[in-house]
């Protein structure tokens, strides 16, 4: 088997030597546990105030004892005592080497090698170190630890990327979002957001009387949303299967097993194109309650937002891409013929299918001689409202040809002319979320998802095949519902102001050597 590149490395060979010697010498490079006893942000707040002692209190061993580890990312020696910096999850802290009193953990020292040789001689930026010493602070002012004991926890074979030109390359970054963590710390706080949101949705959905569940990522039968499923094969039943592209299906199929509230927060996977709000594999929510409804959904979208914003700022305005966006609860709402009116200057109402047309140039014109009169509005509106929608919109009442999952609205002026009570969310521009009114008539239901097989059939490579397992479900009744799906990367690309869902994916998909 061909060796992978990274053998031939000059570092990689230096440090393996390293390593062997270290083994020789009787040490475990890679001991199975170490036990701090604090951070380096504990310290460093502990003693932000707090009077701490000098190097000979410390040396004395009269001030406070401590046990640390983490990455050496700086070594200097100057004489009798060496400094460094070990950075462990919650930031830097410096440590101090002495000659004469620190030891290092089953080595015993050579009239050749002693301790603060071996520090300095067998250890390299990167390797992963514990640290037992006692507080100081030098003349200079700087928190440190005097090491009293040093203990190798993790011998490195290759080196961080160089301290000066950091770790600039996007694609590395994304695809090694290791290194990045350790050159990049500040990222690790975008990252802890997206913690603190998904944590913050599961307690808000929770005191909704909303139960968290989880159904299968293997489908036999993909549907819920206009995409292209990723296709696998299962050996055991020579089946044929899809990784799912929505969790609607399964969730409704709970709420007519008589589950009254759940969602589920889990990953789909879509064979699509990638871009800034793109990835083939992403996290989703999707909500859905008995008896309730979209204006409902619109009500625990607002709540759900704003509540997110004062629990990680305490503010519900937020400064995000050059624009002051304000969470605060109620939002705009406007129908889409309204919006396309208000924001773009057309009256759909007063047009015929060809002047639509005749408004679409960017489109291809053998996709536009297919379309429908509602597919022709949607079109418009992505082509002169959309972009316009940067404070938060429901934009609310969609043609039923954007979806087959929706119940006809319930004015009846309305149904007649095709139209349906869903809405989709945007803010910046951008859509984020997508909820309905749900549709438990099983007769209609069929019939709109027969529509979607028969342009499947005839080529339509992100329409639904027709699942016959799910209308039978609903024949079993399906109560009046609503429900409510949300990009949960793009969620927290509006709270963290990333302009690229791959900063918010710690590992997002990547082209072969980009």
């Amino acid at each position: 088997m061909t060796l992978p590149e990274y053998h031939s490395h000059e570092e990689f060979v230096n440090r393996s030597a390293k390593l062997a010697e270290i083994r020789a010498l009787g040490i475990n490079p890679y001991p199975a546990q170490y036990v701090p006893t604090h951070t380096a942000a504990a310290l460093a707040a502990q003693y932000a105030e707090n009077p701490v002692g000098h190097s000979e209190d410390a040396a004395a061993g009269t001030t406070e004892n401590v046990c640390v580890a983490g990455r050496l990312i700086l070594f200097r020696s100057m004489g009798k005592n060496a400094f460094a910096q070990i950075q462990d999850d919650s930031g830097l802290i410096q440590i101090m080497f002495n000659r004469d009193t620190t030891e290092v953990e089953g080595f015993t020292p050579q009239p050749e090698l002693s301790s603060i040789k071996f520090i300095e001689k067998k250890l390299d930026l990167g390797d992963i170190i514990g640290i037992q010493g006692n507080m100081f602070r030098t003349q200079k002012g700087e928190l440190t630890i005097f090491a009293k004991k040093v203990t190798l926890l993790c011998k490195t074979l290759l080196p961080l990327p160089d301290k000066h030109s950091g770790l600039a390359d996007k694609g590395v970054r994304y695809r090694k979002r290791w290194l990045d963590l350790i050159c990049n710390p500040e990222i690790k706080e975008q990252f802890r957001l997206r913690s603190r949101i998904i944590r913050y949705i599961r307690t808000y959905l929770e005191k909704e009387g909303f139960l968290e569940v989880e159904t299968p990522v293997l489908q036999n039968v993909y549907g819920g949303a206009q995409a292209r499923p990723f296709t696998t094969l299962l050996n055991a039943l020579d089946q044929e299967m899809f990784l799912r592209i929505s969790l609607e299906i399964p969730l409704k199929k709970l709420l007519v097993g008589g589950m009254g509230r759940v969602f589920e927060l889990g990953k789909v996977f879509r064979n699509e194109g990638i871009d800034r709000t793109h990835n083939p594999e992403f996290t989703e929510l999707e909500i859905y309650g008995a008896y309730l409804d979209y204006n409902d959904m619109m009500v625990l979208a607002e709540n759900l937002f704003e509540g997110i914003a004062l629990d990680l700022f305490g503010t519900t305005t937020l400064a995000v891409q050059g624009h002051t966006i304000d969470l605060k609860a109620p939002w705009k709402r406007m129908s889409m013929k309204e919006s396309i009116k208000v924001y773009g200057g057309i009256d759909v109402d007063a047009l015929s299918i060809e002047e639509m047309r005749a408004k679409l140039t960017d489109h291809d014109p053998k996709e536009l001689a297919k379309a429908t009169r509602g597919s022709l509005i949607a079109l418009l509106f992505e082509s002169y409202a959309e972009k316009h929608l940067i404070q938060p919109h429901h934009i609310i009442d969609h043609p039923i040809e954007t979806t087959p999952l929706c119940k006809l609205h319930r004015n009846p002026k309305l149904a007649h002319e095709g139209i349906v009570e869903r809405f989709e969310t945007f803010i910046l521009g951008g859509e984020f979320c997508n909820a309905y009114t749900e549709l438990n008539d099983p007769e209609l239901q069929r019939k709109l998802l027969l529509g979607q097989a028969e342009r499947k059939l005839a080529g339509d490579e992100e329409a639904n095949p027709l699942d016959e397992e799910f209308i039978e479900s609903i024949c079993q009744g399906l109560p009046p519902a609503g429900g409510i799906g949300f990009g949960v990367d793009r969620l927290v690309m509006l709270f963290t102001g990333a302009v690229s869902i791959r900063d918010v994916l710690y590992f997002p998909i990547m082209r072969p050597g980009e």
